[in-house]
């Protein structure tokens, strides 16, 4: 009743001052006979945002994390579950399997809990002493290993029966077994229970590890689906009979999926940099040579790449990019996995995104599709349960490397065989994963990812644009809404261009903005690959848009934006870069007849290293060759042209 009066003493007010006539209680003003008329009449499309249906802001998550669901994340020493890990995600402070308290200094939108499926759960099962485990003789040993204190010599145990493939197989947790499938319901239920959408995604996923030879081959499995159809299905497995080393076998569990449970999934293939030259084959595959059914099929079902993680980064190679003073950047190139072969620089060519991207331009024109058009994420494979990438908030890679005056000196891999060695400190604080997505739910995240409509941060937040098509002019970028104009003119990330008009080259419209708490920017590149008209694979950096004043100099080069790190205080000034960048470039190479990708580059001014803020903190000496600085990046997906048939 109370609002029925409120409304009807309003009009009674309107109607009287519109009449010229004394009406009590008004605070808006008088009301004309002339303004009355107008505001009964259909309103001018003034916002620019009403019916806006594009994606107005990137979504930051990790798809790659592990907890103590995993086996060897449960070999040394996790002890968080995917329980921990939503939590954490969410912004929660909680308390590292080291026993330090640890928290994000912003929540992130969304997380993928990617437990290897092979053993999932078993590591939890062994520390509880479930029945199953101990009434074992050989679970018993290891159990009272654990409870006597001798752990560490029991996970060494662990991992080298499984990696040997001498597992008791009465202890396997393969599935169809009881003991499998409770720790995949487990792993669907936190997703369930953690998942809020409109405010934080928890995606169910997994990670298939195909490992053979120490090559590394592996690929995260990620659900659109709730668990009401996950849940019909156990995850893949590499383990036989129940599982394969093989993609396309994997290929085949993910359509066998969809046929039974009308649900949809995708892969994403990660650390080709030490798969030795397995990653992105131009001949064979796995001993079969590629043909169209592979290059198809891999094409329908690995839509994204993770080209950046804690073990290095994979967008490009100094040996294969030489004219890039950028590729030198957290390289992972001494051997595979598990350093039992070393590095030979014909690998690397099948190793690395930019590489994959100008080989599958030359299979598309051999076999018709290109298995290589993926777009780029960055997670953190992160055997922790935390998505702890900020370089002053770094949680490691694994629970030996959470925060100690050790780290730093610590071996990572030293294989007394090959000579491979990786240090501790060449681990990389990288990365997340940016997701355009329309709303922050399941459905919406999921189907950005398919649509490619991604990037890759080594871990800031920066928020980048990149926009192709025929008709962007200068003026495009003037506006503070680059997407309006960069949505109704082209295409964004992850996308093609439409057949060349006659006499035009292709306009990118690009724009960056700095993390809100992080550097300023010094550059933003685009990469050009193409198949030039002799068959041969080429490729070109621009710089499109950078900061201050500089010029590039009389070998194309623009200069180096400066360095404020101060190492001693492992801080720095944003008194060099520039809070953002925003340009319109047109390809001045462009030939209509040559099929070509481009993508965006996104540079940071320099900053300290994880290595940096460690030595400070622990007042440790970094061993001599340890990376104090780094200037942290974005890879966006690329657009590809392909000339008319």
């Amino acid at each position: 009743m109370a609002k029925t009066f409120f409304y009807g003493t309003a009009l009674v007010s309107l109607v009287l001052s519109g009449l010229g006539l004394p009406a009590s209680a008004q605070d808006a003003g008088t009301l004309s006979k002339e303004d009355a008329e107008r505001v009964h009449q259909r309103p001018p499309a003034y916002s620019p945002y009403v019916g806006r249906d594009f994606p107005a802001r990137p979504y930051f998550g990790d798809t790659h994390l592990h907890t103590s669901f995993s086996m060897d994340a449960g070999a040394f020493g996790a002890r968080l579950g995917p329980m921990d890990a939503y939590r954490f995600a969410k912004g929660e402070e909680v308390v590292s399997s080291t026993g330090q308290p640890v928290r994000l200094s912003r929540p992130l939108d969304f997380l993928v809990v990617a437990d290897h499926s092979d053993n999932m759960g078993f590591f939890p099962d062994l520390f509880a002493g479930k029945p199953n485990l101990v009434s074992d003789p050989t679970g018993r040993k290891w159990y009272d290993m654990i409870r006597s204190g001798k752990g560490a010599d029991a996970a060494t145990e662990i991992i080298i029966a499984f990696s040997h493939g001498t597992f008791p197989k009465d202890l396997m947790y393969f599935p169809g077994t009881t003991a499998y499938r409770s720790a995949w319901k487990e792993t669907i239920a936190a997703a369930e229970q953690h998942n809020e959408p409109g405010r934080f995604t928890a995606f169910i996923g997994y990670e298939w590890t195909s490992n053979t030879g120490g090559n590394n081959l592996h690929r995260n499995v990620i659900f659109r689906d709730n668990g009401d159809k996950a849940s019909q299905v156990e995850p893949f497995t590499v383990y036989p009979p129940y599982g394969s080393d093989n993609p396309a076998d994997l290929w085949k569990w993910m359509e066998a999926y969809e046929e039974k449970t009308g649900g949809s999934v995708l892969a994403i293939a990660h650390n080709g940099n030490l798969s030795n030259g397995l990653m992105f084959p131009v001949v064979e595959a796995l001993g079969k040579k590629l043909d169209r059914e592979y290059v198809e099929t891999r094409a329908r079902w690995e839509r994204l790449y993770e080209a950046t993680q804690t073990k290095g980064d994979s967008e490009a190679h100094p040996y294969l990019s030489p004219n890039d003073e950028f590729a030198n950047f957290e390289r992972w190139d001494k051997g595979n996995l598990d350093g039992s072969v070393a590095k030979k620089r014909d690998m690397l060519e099948f190793e690395y995104a930019r590489s994959a991207y100008k080989n599958g331009l030359k299979l598309e024109k051999e076999l018709g599709t290109n298995p290589y058009k993926f777009g780029l994420v960055g997670s953190s494979d992160a055997h922790t349960g935390l998505s702890a990438m900020e370089e002053e908030n770094f949680f490691g890679k694994t629970t030996p490397q959470e925060p100690s005056p050790h780290r730093m000196t610590a071996t990572f891999i030293n294989n007394a065989e090959t000579g491979v060695k990786i240090m501790d400190w060449e681990v990389s604080s990288s990365g997340y994963a940016a997701v355009w997505a329309r709303e922050n739910t399941r459905a919406s995240l999921w189907d950005a990812m398919q649509r490619k409509e991604t990037y890759a941060t080594t871990g800031p937040r920066m928020i980048v644009r990149f926009f192709g098509g025929w008709d962007f002019a200068p003026a495009d970028a003037e506006t503070r809404a680059p997407a309006i104009v960069g949505y109704a003119k082209g295409v964004p990330m992850g996308a093609d261009l439409g057949k060349a008009p006659q006499d035009k080259a292709p306009t990118f419209l690009v724009a960056a903005l700095k993390d809100p708490i992080g550097a300023n920017l010094d550059r933003y590149q685009i990469i050009k690959g193409w198949l030039d008209k002799d068959g041969n694979l080429q490729e070109k950096i621009y710089d499109v848009a950078w900061s201050g004043e500089r010029k590039p100099g009389n070998d194309g080069k623009l200069p180096p934006v400066g360095d404020t790190v101060d190492l001693v205080a492992a801080t720095w000034s944003n008194s060099i870069g520039t809070p953002e960048l925003i340009a319109v470039w047109q390809d001045p190479d462009f030939d209509p007849s040559q099929p070509a990708f481009y993508y965006g580059r996104v540079i940071e001014i320099p900053t300290p290293r994880w290595t940096a803020y460690d030595a400070k903190r622990f007042g440790v000496t970094p061993a001599p060759g340890t990376t104090m600085t780094l200037q942290e990046r974005a890879y966006t997906s690329p657009i590809w042209y392909t000339p008319a048939p």
